[in-house]
């Protein structure tokens, strides 16, 4: 995964220690545990918790991107978002898939 530094470019002088936690935390230490859990799991636990959890704006964009780069499909995100749908709700799921049609044609 690629170096991510959306914590400080967007809140690095409001708030720095959150900035440092989100791109070096979470986004470092966190996501390059790879031989625990793969890019990919990651990517799919991730999506699945943020639609669960109601989180539908660019936080979700981009990690349904990042599922995709990861490797899963399209098939695959489609049977994620469709399974996940019955816990979280059809609502939820109506939103996720309107995200993920669109990165998913691009």
């Amino acid at each position: 995964m690629e170096k991510v530094t959306a914590g400080r470019d967007a809140l690095g002088d409001f708030a720095p220690k959150f900035a440092e936690l989100n791109d070096d935390v979470l986004f470092g230490q966190v996501w390059s545990r790879e031989d625990k859990l793969s890019p990919r799991d990651r990517s799919v636990v991730t999506v699945t918790a943020l639609m669960a959890s109601g989180i539908l704006d660019s936080s979700l964009e981009y990690h349904i991107s990042c599922a995709k780069k990861n490797g899963v499909t399209k098939e695959e995100m489609a049977e994620i978002l469709t399974h996940a749908a019955f816990y979280a709700g059809w609502p939820k799921a109506w939103a996720a898939f309107k995200m993920a049609k669109k990165i998913y044609e691009e």
